[in-house]
């Protein structure tokens, strides 16, 4: 154990001799996790429609008042013509347009129903699924308060309806920063252990000690273990910053789970992620390499854990390589043990799957590092 004490010495005044290198590892995370929860917001609002009202009768207006009191739409100077509004949606100034026919209200009377014409501007695809699905929503809901006036001649208790009352679990008011902070910390984290790991040995490789390293009587697993601690240790520190002060103090994020139980995952996730970066770095043979191979990575990792995109949404190719992708693990145990308060037996399966991972990932690096060149 000696030699890993004196690796880990050597590691340790390297890292903090880079003034370069420490604000990258722990300043550049944690002002990430601050701004990009603003950002990475499913809820879409301000979207702008404009409605072409061809009746100009009480219902109508009620309608577009609807429409324009919700939260989600902001109304633009309405339009005589469907020509008129469409221009608007070609020169990006609308987002829907809304068009009621003329005889509105007398057909509601007459017939009971009418229709309405709704045209969307699908280039922003999320955009224009929730923005449809808003207005199909407040379109309805005028139609149920209504009801009672053109059925005049109907007892009012014939026209009561089961009402639907939903309560969320674990995220009450959906607020998608709690769904997202604990998702993007995870990233963070691995990001850290990838990148700056994986630079770690090519950085030997390119200043030349490696090769004192490599005629010493030091052992691979020794020097693996060297490269690896260090970064475990980082990483868990830049973890606890981020968790602590920025989920819990800034964005309110209690924890309600094991404190832990998280923790333990953590480490045994930094295990996995630092024995990936080692392994590039490995087959590396400079910076540059390591780092556009992490990149594609990366990549990968983001948008097939299930951060932006649900898995079960994916198509049967894409689930397989996500559930090959250690970082969709962490991102279910982070949501399941911040948010619902799971227990170890909830998790078992995704520790021993992170376990293989980790085995999988450090063995190889120790076996494809080699001290001859």
């Amino acid at each position: 154990m000696r030699p890993l004490k004196f690796l880990l010495i050597k590691e340790f005044k390297q890292i903090f001799r880079n003034r370069t290198l420490l604000p990258l590892i722990f300043v550049m995370p944690l002002v990430q996790l601050l701004i990009m929860p603003l950002a990475a917001d499913y809820e879409v609002k301000n979207i702008n429609i404009s409605i072409i009202d061809n009746d100009h009768s009480t219902f109508s207006r009620e309608l577009s008042a609807k429409i324009s009191a919700s939260q989600y739409f902001r109304l633009i100077k309405s339009d005589q013509s469907f020509k008129a509004a469409y221009e608007k949606i070609e020169s990006n100034e609308a987002d829907l347009i809304l068009e009621i026919p003329q005889d509105f209200e007398k057909n509601i009377f007459r017939t009971g129903s009418q229709q309405v014409f709704i045209a969307v501007n699908a280039i922003n695809g999320t955009k224009a699924s929730l923005g449809g699905s808003y207005l199909s929503s407040i379109i309805k809901d005028f139609s149920e308060s209504i009801r009672p006036e053109i059925n005049f001649s109907t007892p009012i208790s014939v026209l009561k309806r089961i009402e639907l009352t939903a309560i969320n679990w674990f995220n009450p008011y959906l607020n998608y920063k709690v769904f997202m902070v604990p998702a993007i910390l995870v990233i963070l984290v691995t990001m850290v252990g990838a990148y700056m790991c994986g630079l770690n040995i090519v950085k030997e490789k390119e200043v030349g000690t490696i090769e004192q390293i490599n005629v010493s009587p030091i052992k691979k697993h020794h020097y693996i273990l060297g490269k690896l601690i260090p970064f475990l240790i980082i990483g868990l520190i830049v973890f606890s910053i981020g968790f602590f002060i920025i989920s819990w103090g800034v964005y309110g994020i209690v924890p309600q789970g094991s404190l832990l139980l998280l923790y333990g995952y953590l480490a045994l996730f930094l295990v996995a992620i630092l024995g990936f970066g080692l392994l590039i770095s490995t087959y590396s043979e400079t910076q540059q390499q390591a780092m556009s191979v992490s990149f594609f990575f990366m990549m990968v990792f983001i948008l097939m854990s299930g951060l932006f995109t649900s898995i079960d949404a994916m198509p049967a190719w894409a689930k397989v390589i996500a559930y090959t992708n250690p970082v969709t693990y962490f991102i279910e145990v982070m949501r399941m043990v911040v948010l619902k308060g799971s227990t170890f037996q909830h998790i078992t399966q995704h520790i021993v799957i992170m376990l293989g991972f980790a085995l999988l990932f450090n063995v190889w690096a120790i076996l494809s590092y080699r001290k001859t060149s």
